[in-house]
């Protein structure tokens, strides 16, 4: 359920405001145990997931490293090479 939270700090591009909204949707999604909430719950949900993302924004950009920032398609090559040796074993 939590595919979407990456690590969004230090990276070249910066995270967009659509991949912090993603990590925060799936915070919320795990912490209420709901994928989608019902009509009662729904104001409540999205106000957390708002809430979430505004504060996320916030971190990332407050956040201080000497590390030169990490290129995105680097990482995202690392990541399917990991996958293949992962899910290559039969």
């Amino acid at each position: 359920m939590c595919r979407n939270i990456h690590t969004l700090h230090n990276f070249e591009p910066a995270a967009t405001d659509d991949e912090v909204h993603a990590a925060a949707l799936q915070y919320v999604r795990k912490v209420s145990g709901s994928t989608k909430p019902s009509k009662a719950n729904a104001d409540v949900f999205d106000h957390a997931v708002a809430e979430i993302a505004h504060i996320t924004r916030h971190l990332i950009e407050d956040l201080v490293t000497t590390a030169p920032p990490k290129d995105r398609e680097v990482e995202a090559e690392k990541a399917r090479a990991r996958s293949v040796a992962r899910f290559a074993r039969v």
